[in-house]
């Protein structure tokens, strides 16, 4: 006889925790983020921020606390046509230019932003340091080891037309990028706060659940079913009359 040994008994089971749904999706990696908003116990509940970015390109400077996750700025790709990006709003640059403005917006929240006026020449114009590479633009070459985006145009056209089509349509050239974002740069220096949306809320908003009825209205509904009910029973029976006459 051979016995084979259950590994994984009923009590093993009954101590089973299912995983957060967050990791089961593969959304969120919580022992990195343990890691992110420990704080010293020193620090006496002082607000430890990360930067976190997602595309559609948001960024947001967050916190933890005991009750959740407080926001402390925000700022939307969405908004980068206000500045003059109409194209592109989910690329590297319009990721650059989205953390640009969380930075300026924060500094002004704090009124520091004149204290604090980061690296006007280009790299890191909000004063954060934010770690890029140019091996993940369209058109670096990974056997010159440079950037070229002409390349792409010349060598691979079709792939060019399909990864700038926006662009050519408006008629913006790859020796018009740099003044472009440098004007978007220098717009979003002078005015980085949110402005509120001016869409007018709806009239009448939409419901996808049935409206609870008052006691008054559904005693009137009632009244009514019966109202039928008996109008039902009475026409009922006179066609009896009819058929035994």
């Amino acid at each position: 006889m051979v016995y084979v040994k259950t590994l994984k008994t009923r009590a093993y089971f009954k101590r089973f925790q299912v995983k957060f749904k967050r990791r089961r999706q593969g959304k969120t990696d919580y022992r990195a983020r343990i890691r992110l908003i420990n704080q010293d116990k020193n620090k006496y509940n002082t607000p430890k921020y990360r930067f976190v970015v997602r595309f559609d390109v948001t960024a947001q400077i967050i916190s933890a606390s005991i009750a959740g996750d407080l926001v402390l700025a925000a700022a939307y790709a969405h908004e980068l046509p206000r500045y003059g990006l109409e194209v592109g709003l989910t690329n590297y640059a319009a990721a650059y230019c989205t953390g640009l403005l969380l930075a300026r917006r924060v500094l002004k929240t704090l009124e520091m932003d004149e204290e604090y006026e980061g690296n006007v020449e280009g790299a890191l114009d909000g004063g954060l340091d934010i770690p890029h590479s140019d091996k993940r633009f369209a058109g670096f070459s990974k056997d010159d080891k440079q950037l070229d985006a002409e390349m792409l145009m010349e060598d691979e056209p079709e792939k060019y037309q399909t990864h700038f089509s926006e662009y050519i349509k408006r008629g913006i050239e790859p020796d018009d990028m740099e003044g472009l974002y440098k004007k978007v740069h220098a717009a979003i220096r002078a005015d980085p706060t949110m402005v509120k949306s001016a869409k007018e809320p709806p009239k009448e908003h939409k419901r996808y659940n049935l409206r609870k009825l008052t006691y008054e209205e559904r005693k009137a509904r009632l009244i009514e079913r019966l109202n039928a009910l008996n109008e039902r029973a009475q026409d009922d029976a006179d066609e009896d009359e009819d058929d035994d006459e």
